[in-house]
């Protein structure tokens, strides 16, 4: 609803040399396994908008590793509406084996050289190497310090994506002219790395890498078919490839095809992982199942703890007059639930308009972005008492707009708003783009640990709702189905599951007051743009 962003999506396809060509790619063929990956990038599209990129091995051209990647959708950037442009750029980078990216930039410039895949061409195969990445480096800053003092690098763009392919290509180059063991490389990256950092990493002599940082902060799954093996941030991209089983790559693991052979071991020691809560509530496509959990499924379970909430305050008649209009799309799913426990009707009351152009929206005011993204159906808003159902309040400004305009537009009576989701008190520094606590709604307003009943008042005025109500931190487990250890909660207890985290926790709440300093927090500590 904030327009919060996501870092990101990842993606790799191979299809092995030897016996018969999988079932599921009849139409591209083992040398022509890439023209499969713009199919898995759309279903990814939810991760990113800004740009998309590939880049593929084929062994008979020239150009043994070859990148593609434009500004835009994976539709804008594959050419898809251009079937003429779209055959050239896959006859062009056709090959066994590609990786491939979708972008979200948080800050910084929006320019193609900062789109993924990244690419380091070397006369030495094993040294010429292409990746991407979803996440986001909390120790961006140190990392950068030591590569600028230690050594004699000079940095050309402001992503901790150059960080690490800075670092990858040193730790390749440890092993001189021998052939690197690609399980060391990356198991000693871990020890440097201190965040989020799922990974797709190919080369020149076909060698492929698919890795899940030690927390597991962002989702990552694999499945093969025969000799067809892929991978994807969400398992929506593969089954909708037609594979049958798509299994979660555990935290710590990475997946290696050398050789022909495929194998999966562990890089990083065990521990417990930090999944982050949003991919669930927000960021992850509703018909993904993410570590053994429905993402529609937990959206349910939250919008049956709101009816829940709903009744035990017993403030809003539920009666003929009062209707569930959830904001689009990501609270549908908690506002049918929520409805049908309450024995309501969940209508449609806000339409959203999903064919305006990125660019166009980000060039209006915040009223005007509401207006343009959302159209409020007056025919059924009109004289209800309406509760508003949202995933999130972030920085509350859209809220605003939004309730204005169902007003005024819309002519509701009266709005109540529910939020399937906690307060968010606190920033994330493993990949959304809300860095730094002064940006966020909430914490102007909480002076403890739980909300209470009058500040959730405060808060309601503040946005012009008839009232306001948040779930409970204990219903995001709950309803995930996840002990509350094994998630990542820091936005709403400001308490983090690494250590450089919790650093740059404490660095924000004291520049939260200091009008002089307005970056972000990695830009207080010298950092920059994630990824």
């Amino acid at each position: 609803m904030d327009e919060l962003h996501h870092e990101c999506g990842i993606a790799a396809i191979y299809h092995l040399s030897g016996g018969q060509p999988s079932r599921l790619a009849p139409l591209a063929g083992p040398e022509q396994v890439s023209r499969l990956m713009p199919r898995m990038l759309l279903d990814l599209q939810n991760r990113g908008q800004l740009a998309a990129g590939l880049s593929s091995y084929d062994p008979r051209r020239e150009k043994l590793l070859s990148t593609y990647k434009q500004i835009g959708t994976v539709i804008e950037a594959f050419r898809l509406n251009h079937q003429g442009e779209y055959e050239e750029i896959m006859q062009e980078f056709a090959g066994r084996a590609a990786i491939g990216h979708v972008r979200y930039a948080t800050c910084g410039a929006t320019d193609v050289s900062y789109a993924q895949p990244f690419e380091r061409s070397h006369g030495c195969k094993w040294k010429w190497f292409s990746f991407a990445f979803n996440g986001q480096l909390a120790n961006y800053a140190e990392l950068r310090d030591q590569l600028l003092t230690q050594t004699d690098y000079h940095l050309t763009r402001n992503t901790d994506t150059e960080i690490i392919m800075h670092y990858l290509s040193h730790e390749l180059s440890k092993a001189g002219d021998e052939r690197p063991d690609l399980f060391e490389v990356f198991r000693n990256l871990a020890l440097k790395f201190d965040g989020a950092y799922n990974l797709v990493f190919l080369n020149a002599r076909g060698d492929m890498v698919v890795l899940r940082d030690p927390n597991g902060f962002r989702p990552l799954c694999y499945a093969q078919d025969g000799p067809l093996f892929a991978a994807a941030s969400e398992s929506v991209a593969l089954l909708n490839l037609g594979f049958d089983k798509v299994v979660s790559l555990e935290p710590g693991e990475m997946i290696l095809i050398e050789d022909g052979d495929i194998r999966k071991e562990r890089f990083a020691p065990v521990q417990t992982p930090s999944h982050c809560f949003f991919e669930w509530i927000y960021f992850a496509n509703v018909a993904s199942t993410l570590d053994g959990r429905g993402v529609y499924t937990a959206r349910s379970a939250l919008g049956r703890e709101l009816a829940h909430l709903e009744r035990h305050m017993n403030k809003v008649p539920l009666d003929k007059d009062t209707i569930v209009v959830p904001v689009p799309d990501t609270g549908k799913a908690a506002a049918d639930a929520m409805a049908y426990e309450l024995g309501l009707p969940s209508v449609e009351g806000l339409i959203r308009n999903r064919y305006i152009g990125r660019t166009f929206i980000e060039g209006q005011n915040r009223a005007e972005r509401v207006q343009l993204k959302y159209t409020p159906l007056r025919e059924v808003l009109e004289g209800k008492r309406v509760l508003l159902i949202e995933d999130t309040i972030v920085r509350s400004t859209t809220m605003k707009a939004l309730l204005t305009d169902l007003r005024r537009r819309g002519g509701a009576k009266e709005i109540h708003v529910r939020v399937a989701c906690p307060p968010i008190v606190a920033p994330c520094f493993y990949g959304i783009d809300m860095s730094t606590v002064r940006e966020l709604f909430a914490p102007r307003f909480i002076k403890g640990g739980r909300i209470t009943e009058e500040e959730q008042e405060a808060m309601a005025a503040e946005l012009g709702a008839d009232s306001l109500a948040y779930l409970p931190v204990e219903a995001i487990a709950a309803s995930i189905n996840l002990d509350p250890t094994q998630l990542c909660r820091g936005c709403l207890t400001g308490k983090y599951p690494t250590p450089t985290g919790e650093k740059l926790y404490q660095l924000s709440l004291r520049q939260r007051n200091t009008p002089a300093t307005n970056g972000r927090t990695y830009e207080l500590t010298g950092s920059a743009s994630p990824a």
